[in-house]
């Protein structure tokens, strides 16, 4: 006898079409997208305080996600017609309403680095779901 399939999860309340969705998930869930935002959380910044308040991000990485956020209108670009130029990035309406769920995620990763990072210690040394082998080669 064959049973029928029971399917589950956000994706079954979604449009046919939710590719656009996955694409903004994809978007809004990027490391550097989170740390962007969190970081915009407390007012307009320049570029260059952006990239000192985010340890490790390129600035090839950090154009990328200013851009994509830009574009996604969850923050504005603002440039001042001084001598040298300044711009300042800041937070929309739109971008503000993720704060809490950013803020959510980087405090979980704060709060469970420890037990992520022993786990992967633990699947290093065992093996995800099994114990590793050895693999030897034969003596020509």
């Amino acid at each position: 006898m064959v049973t029928a399939r029971r399917i589950s999860g956000p994706c079954q309340s979604w449009p046919e079409d939710s590719a656009f969705i996955r694409e903004v998930l994809d978007r809004i869930g990027d490391k550097w997208t989170v740390l962007v935002i969190s970081t915009l959380s407390t007012g307009s910044l320049r570029y260059s305080d952006l990239q000192a308040s985010i340890p490790g991000i390129s600035q090839r990485m950090l154009t990328q996600t200013l851009k994509h956020l830009e574009r996604d209108g969850l923050i504005t670009r603002t440039a001042y017609a001084e001598v040298p130029p300044r711009v300042e990035y800041d937070l929309t309406d739109l971008g503000r309403s993720l704060l809490n769920a950013v803020t959510a995620m980087a405090a979980w990763a704060v709060a469970h680095h420890g037990e992520v990072a022993s786990n992967r210690a633990s699947s290093e040394a065992t093996g995800v779901g099994r114990a590793k082998t050895s693999v030897t080669t034969p003596a020509r």
